[in-house]
């Protein structure tokens, strides 16, 4: 059993064990008043809040970053992180950015940002394009070795992120959505949104093309950004610059990515890669190479519209249960 939590309580004078719940406060910050769900500790004989050890710091945490959060400002964690993925220090981040010197030091520290400079720091963590702008633009301000440091790291970001604005915002929504995801998982998801989604809506959600390699369909561009992390779940600062980025997403769109996610994104990379190996989108493209040989032949669309139409005919593929029927009955082939 764990340490029980004690401490005193003023209305049972003495002391007791007090267990902690979250409860909804109003709070009034700036003269704006804002339902903050905090941290209070309560006495388990009474029943009446106690000031227990550190539960003041824990509320200010808490209504830090709930206010952050209801102002759409820059969390402070995100902010460190944007020094980590521009490899650039605290001071010439600052100038890079157009801010005084000491700005991202006393952010780190606790201050909030305006909401204009919160809005520049969002736009840097998600486009490294927009990094290298600033950077050129204040090269005299911050140094020779740190213009340098941080150039190289934007750019190599930047040719990283050679999709579609669609293709990033699907998959940074299928990052929100999903707990935790592989490249090779991803590929097949992003395979499975498509098909789905030209099924119901008859156009494709993104221009991208897939092709049939040995290990199923893939998106190349979509590889070789996340292509480092092998048979790892994808998980690294630098796709903070995600975060968000599915707000431009519809309705229809998001409901789409949920039912794939939902249903396909319940399995592995692996058991995705045994469904495309028996659909025939994927069989049709490989047709004429070996099961190990490599190829860049192109999935069509209208081949991945046309295969779906058809399963769309004998499973519910609107709904999360018709789309486990298909998988089931697919793993069951495999």
């Amino acid at each position: 059993m764990g340490k029980e939590r004690c401490g005193f309580c003023a209305e049972c004078r003495e002391l007791t064990q007090y267990e902690f719940k979250k409860v909804v406060r109003k709070c009034i910050i700036k003269e704006k008043a804002y339902d903050m769900e905090i941290t209070v500790a309560f006495c388990k004989n009474c029943g009446e809040e106690m000031n227990v050890p550190g539960i003041m710091d824990l509320r200010s945490k808490e209504v830090d970053e709930q206010y952050r959060a209801y102002e759409d400002i820059i969390s402070v964690n995100d902010i460190q992180k944007l020094m980590d993925i521009y490899n650039i220090g605290k001071a010439p981040l600052s100038l890079a950015l157009g801010f005084g010197e000491i700005t991202i030091t006393r952010y780190l520290q606790g201050q909030v940002p305006s909401k204009e400079y919160s809005v520049v720091m969002k736009k840097a963590l998600e486009s490294p394009k927009y990094m290298l702008e600033l950077l050129k633009n204040n090269m005299d301000k911050i140094g020779d070795t740190a213009y340098k440091k941080a150039s190289k790291a934007a750019e190599e970001l930047n040719s990283l992120m050679s999709v579609s604005e669609k293709m990033l915002s699907v998959i940074s929504y299928i990052f929100e959505r999903a707990h935790e995801v592989t490249p090779l998982a991803l590929q097949k998801i992003l395979y499975f949104i498509q098909g789905i989604y030209m099924v119901l809506f008859g156009t494709p959600i993104y221009d991208e093309d897939c092709v049939a390699w040995m290990h199923g369909p893939v998106y190349e561009s979509v590889y070789e950004m996340f292509k480092t992390f092998k048979y790892n779940p994808i998980d690294d600062n630098r796709f903070v610059m995600f975060k968000n980025r599915f707000q431009e997403l519809s309705k229809e769109e998001k409901e789409v990515i949920d039912l794939i996610i939902d249903s396909f994104g319940m399995y592995s990379g692996k058991a995705l890669e045994k469904i495309t190996h028996n659909e025939d989108p994927w069989k049709q493209a490989r047709e004429g190479y070996l099961p190990m040989e490599p190829s860049n032949v192109v999935i069509e669309k209208q081949e991945i519209k046309r295969y779906f139409d058809k399963v769309s005919e004998e499973y519910d593929v609107k709904h999360v249960d018709g789309l486990k029927k298909y998988i089931n009955n697919q793993l069951e082939i495999a």
